[in-house]
């Protein structure tokens, strides 16, 4: 396992992003275990984010300043999404999977998944299109240009350790 890197997402809940214990703890365990930047990156759903936008953004911001990269998950579900998404300095864009499943025969979906993409690529940040479970709808993705992809055609979930604890990856 010498050399491999390996990368974590951990999703947050709405709750914990204005939870100063919270952030206190993720702070103390990343110095705790000396955690390599770029290894965690945090998910926070647009919806949570937006609820309470100043603690959104401080959380965001102290755990950036730790090495830790940002996804807004399940974009663009909200009505306000593109004028929310210039006041936090998210590293990911997690297009909603209600857009990307219907991407291959639905020009609306399509349009959608484009726009966001190029909206996310205009502000320096990577997309990430949730759902993504048809070879068809990869291809589509990757046409458009959006940067991972992350459902069932790319591979379905497994377990991290073995049943001796042995990790898998």
């Amino acid at each position: 396992m010498a050399g491999r890197c390996c990368r974590f997402a951990v999703n947050l809940s709405g709750a914990s992003l204005g939870d100063e214990n919270t952030l206190d703890f993720i702070c103390n365990q990343l110095e705790k275990n000396a955690i390599p930047q770029g290894m965690v990156s945090f998910e926070v759903t647009e919806t949570a984010a937006i609820a309470n936008l100043a603690a959104a953004d401080y959380f965001i911001r102290t755990l950036k300043q730790s090495g830790c990269d940002f996804a807004l998950d399940d974009f663009g579900s909200g009505l306000s999404s593109f004028a929310y998404l210039k006041n936090l300095p998210v590293d990911y864009l997690k297009i909603d999977g209600a857009f990307v499943k219907g991407i291959e025969h639905d020009a609306i979906d399509r349009t959608m998944v484009e726009a966001i993409n190029r909206v996310g690529h205009a502000m320096g940040i990577q997309t990430i299109a949730e759902f993504v479970e048809s070879p068809g709808i990869l291809e589509t993705l990757r046409m458009l240009g959006v940067d991972y992809a992350q459902g069932y055609a790319i591979g379905k979930p497994k377990p991290l350790v073995d049943d001796r604890d042995r990790l898998l990856l």
